[in-house]
């Protein structure tokens, strides 16, 4: 069975008790914009209540991008404080709308940004060849704050302080990225998806609570470490990040070549 959304696709498998999620915007490179987002914590919310539903994958449509994060041409009004600061992004992931099934991402080519709200949610990530992980927050002239914190919890310090920091100027390879356990399986190419699906669907054949208390137990293990730094995330927002137009203008004159590691 499948569902069409604008901006998402929503597969289900009675037989196997797995459901595809499709990032599914490929002409914006799947990023998010305000509609999606919603859309998108619709369907975790849907998730919790279908109990043919066993077991997750998250994709993006088309090769070049899993996720670029926001979508630049979104509109996202501030309040007028220095003590308020709206992420529109902050409860795009599964386990911030309480969805305790396990997720796994099957990602494709570029992952950057915002999308790591998604991958931090995940339970673990398989990845094609092609993908790349990057995060270009600093470049813009942005305070990295949720993102960073999301990565930190499941690759090593010194990398995701170096993914934060390189901004635009690097890019992590799913080579690299398989290396330091960000990434537990690499594929050939094309086929995370296929990879990932198999994965949901032997997890999926297990006891339900032994697998879903399973997931929250090693949420619980990092999500202290998570909301402490998320704590501190609109302050340095609001103290670090330049002036939208500043931002465009970066964003504008900014140059394509990087390093891939």
């Amino acid at each position: 069975m499948g569902a069409v959304v604008t901006g998402l696709r929503l597969a289900t498998d009675k037989d196997t008790g797995v459901a595809v999620v499709t990032l599914d915007r490929p002409h914006r490179l799947n990023a998010v914009d305000l509609e999606m987002r919603d859309e998108l914590v619709a369907v975790w919310r849907e998730l919790r209540f279908d109990d043919s539903v066993r077991a997750v994958v998250l994709t993006g449509a088309g090769e070049r991008a899993f996720c670029t994060g926001l979508d630049r041409d979104a509109e996202v009004p501030q309040p007028n404080s220095p003590y308020m600061a709206d992420d529109p992004l902050l409860h795009l992931g599964p386990k911030s709308n309480d969805l305790w099934k396990p997720v796994i991402a099957a990602v494709n080519g570029m992952a950057c940004g915002g999308a790591f709200y998604l991958l931090g949610e995940c339970d673990f990530l398989i990845a094609d060849p092609n993908a790349t992980f990057f995060d270009p927050h600093t470049t813009y002239g942005m305070v990295s704050a949720y993102e960073s914190v999301l990565m930190a919890q499941v690759m090593p310090h010194g990398e995701a302080a170096r993914l934060a920091l390189m901004g635009t100027a690097e890019r992590l390879s799913a080579q690299r990225a398989h290396g330091i356990g960000l990434v537990t399986e690499l594929t050939e190419p094309g086929g995370s998806l296929a990879a990932a699906t198999a994965a949901a669907s032997v997890i999926a054949g297990y006891p339900t609570q032994g697998v879903q208390g399973t997931v929250r137990a090693l949420w619980a293990a990092k999500e202290a470490a998570v909301r402490q730094g998320f704590a501190q995330a609109p302050h340095l927002v609001s103290l670090g990040n330049l002036p939208p137009a500043r931002q465009a203008e970066l964003f504008r004159s900014r140059q394509p070549e990087f390093r891939l590691r």
